[in-house]
């Protein structure tokens, strides 16, 4: 067989294990999810919330629906357990979350000026819902791929491909708009994101249909239970709830801050975002090999200090230029929010018994996301309250006083409720030998 065979006959999965199947279909379908979820997230979503109409409420109300819609994965969890085709229903809830985003482009064509802003919101909200879906099969099957005892590695490798396409797709957004007008540019970024839509879409088919092993709950009260009696989990999952809150009071509305208050082009803007993507990319991979040596909990608990100083750094351009100042904050952002990402995501399936996964991975998504929402709608709340205020506060002060607030949390709570759980040191065991 020749080189470009071999070639071929890898990217059509032939003769691969389901395992080795699921694993490379991951990173392969993950391509076109993060292109779309980068030409139209992100600052790029700031930006076409602003160009419909949208104030600071508005752009903290549309990044803060996310958040929201993961309280219905406590509904998926619950029925997982009666549908268990997860393939099946991870590429229908999948695929319409992408056609619905998507679609939200025809909105400017389609809709008086006066309503543009709450179609968007209504149409994201749907789409968010059917993303927040599609996760808890995506999350109950990837677990059941992957090897305890190597993912923190797969993660790291699969999280840097995916980021360095996240990193390369903002900047050739970022720069689309700058030299187009923006009617012309959001065209061609959603004309690209329909197309990784049908790409993503075939990808999302290739997955095996791997057996579910059900709960073994009584009842729907018995399973909905499960995470609720267990003290470790909920601990660490109430003070990771309480950590989003503050954070998310401030880190989404970084862009808006950037483009309303510090008058910067849109070109910069995803200059500075990319350069944190990029620093992100190569940190997924860096805390993937330190997770196979220190337990998660251990890694997540340090990656949330590096979060906290990315804020308080905000005040440096009070003596600083702005741009060197945003620089440092999102390189800082990115080694925190690298490993945040990858260990966040072990831990709900690290520290979860596999029949009952999906509703421990719900109730983490429901308090997580209630508190993701309040964070943003009470940021842009805030940001409302001192349009008229101090420069300075306008600019870096509640990112200050949010920074601050979340290292005085994690020094006074963190260490006691991120304690090194039985699975972390199992999975730490089995990966030595």
């Amino acid at each position: 067989m020749s080189f470009w065979s071999h070639v071929i006959s890898v990217f059509r999965r032939k003769k691969l294990s389901d395992q080795r199947k699921g694993l490379l279909t991951s990173i392969m379908e993950g391509i076109p999810a993060n292109v779309i979820g980068n030409l139209l997230g992100g600052p790029i979503l700031t930006i076409y919330v602003v160009y419909l109409g949208g104030t600071a409420s508005d752009v903290g109300l549309v990044v803060a629906i996310p958040a929201l819609a993961n309280m219905v994965q406590l509904v998926a969890a619950f029925y997982i357990q009666r549908f268990t085709n997860r393939r099946l229903l991870l590429f229908w809830f999948a695929v319409t979350h992408r056609m619905l985003w998507v679609a939200t482009g025809l909105i400017p064509f389609l809709v008086t000026k006066s309503l543009q802003v709450d179609v968007f919101i209504g149409m994201f909200l749907l789409s968010f819902i059917c993303a927040s879906t599609s996760a808890v099969f995506w999350t109950s099957m990837i677990a059941d791929i992957v090897p305890a005892q190597v993912r923190g590695r797969y993660f790291g490798i699969r999280n840097t491909i995916h980021w360095a396409v996240a990193s390369i797709s903002l900047l050739i957004g970022g720069q689309i708009l700058e030299q187009l007008d923006n009617r012309t540019g959001f065209v061609i970024l959603y004309a690209v994101s329909a197309l990784c839509t049908v790409w993503n879409a075939a990808e999302l088919w290739r997955y095996p249909d791997l057996p579910f092993e059900r709960s073994a709950a009584s009842s729907s009260a018995a399973l909905f239970g499960k995470p609720l009696r267990d003290s470790g989990y909920m601990k660490a999952t109430s003070f990771i709830a309480v950590f989003i809150l503050l954070q998310n009071i401030a880190v989404p509305l970084f862009s808006y801050v950037m483009l309303e208050t510090l008058h910067l082009s849109k070109w910069w803007i995803t200059v500075i975002t990319t350069v944190q993507m990029i620093v992100t990319m190569f940190s997924y991979y860096y805390w993937g090999n330190m997770n196979a040596r220190h337990a998660t909990r251990t890694l997540l608990l340090w990656t949330l200090p590096i979060i906290a100083v990315s804020c308080v750094l905000w005040a440096g351009i009070e003596i600083l230029p702005v741009i060197l100042v945003l620089m440092i904050v999102n390189i800082t952002l990115g080694v925190g929010l690298g490993g945040y990402n990858l260990l966040i995501f072990n831990f709900i399936i690290g520290d979860t018994p596999k029949s009952d996964r999906p509703m421990y991975v719900a109730v983490f998504s429901a308090l997580t996301g209630a508190t993701g929402f309040i964070g943003p709608l009470l940021g842009g709340w805030i940001y409302k309250q001192i349009e008229d205020g101090a420069y300075w506060l306008q600019s870096y002060g509640v990112s200050l006083f949010i920074g601050i607030g979340l290292l005085v949390l994690t020094a006074t709570v963190g260490p006691f409720v991120l304690k090194a759980g039985r699975n972390d040191v199992q999975a730490l065991t089995e990966g030595k030998h």
